[in-house]
């Protein structure tokens, strides 16, 4: 039975969109898959900064289902370089505590990509100081789709229903846990597709980093500002509480 970690003690849920790759190599003259392997090691700098910087949970958008439409040689490669991040990781993310799991569809996949999947979310599965999901295939409109249907079979059409449906439709075992804050690099300002009901009171960062530059000095001043922001979520902030007029003494 596959492990749910909604159960855990709070922390931040922090959501990345990881933008800039191509346009780094192409930058310094480098083939577009060169960027993709720098990028993987942005992620290892964000993953040992995580815990430090109070992130429980952390979400990674590594490939949307409309990357698909990428050039054939680009989407190979990028499999073969997700293949060999999850089977050279693995045992790295055990030791640190990191359980990791990816989420969206992997009927299009190909096996040694599937294999390596299983084998790095079976051997973190004890893991819970950082929960590691990486969206590989995923579109958020499609999930949203998945979770709506099966609400329609069940007739619990609660927001609670909806959010375990939509944890189902991804490959969770519970309900979709909400985003803290959205980051993305490269200066882009669009949602992309990714974790669309989950960002509902999400905090925004937009940063022009681009995402193979992205390090923990950038992650702390993600979560620096977003520390002082005010997260209402549709109430109103607390007014602070004022002395009573001397006319209102009640004498």
């Amino acid at each position: 039975m596959e492990q749910s970690y909604t159960h855990h003690k709070p922390g931040l849920h922090v959501a990345i969109i990881m933008d800039g790759n191509g346009r780094w190599a192409a930058q310094r003259g480098l083939p577009r898959l060169m960027g993709h392997r720098a990028g993987a090691e942005a992620v290892r700098r964000t993953l040992e900064a995580a815990p430090g910087l109070g992130i429980r949970y952390l979400t990674l958008y590594a490939f949307s289902s409309d990357n698909w439409k990428r050039p054939a040689t680009e989407v190979s490669g990028l499999m073969r370089l997700l293949s060999s991040y999850m089977r050279s990781e693995a045992a790295n993310c055990y030791r640190n505590g990191v359980q990791v799991r990816v989420i969206g569809r992997r009927d299009r996949l190909q096996p040694p990509v599937l294999e390596a999947i299983r084998a790095a979310e079976v051997l973190t599965r004890p893991c819970d100081r950082v929960f590691l999901q990486l969206a590989l295939d995923y579109s958020a409109r499609d999930a949203i789709i998945g979770a709506a249907r099966s609400l329609v079979e069940t007739g619990d059409f609660t927001r609670e229903a909806f959010s375990r449906a939509l944890g189902q439709s991804i490959g969770l075992t519970s309900d979709s846990r909400q985003v803290d804050l959205l980051i993305r690099t490269s200066g882009e300002q669009r949602l992309s597709d990714f974790m669309l009901w989950e960002c509902a009171y999400a905090e925004l960062y937009f940063t022009p980093v681009l995402w193979p530059d992205f390090d923990a000095a950038e992650l702390e001043r993600a979560l620096t500002e977003f520390r002082g922001r005010s997260r209402r979520f549709g109430a109103l902030r607390e007014a602070p509480e004022q002395a009573a007029p001397a006319f209102a003494s009640g004498d």
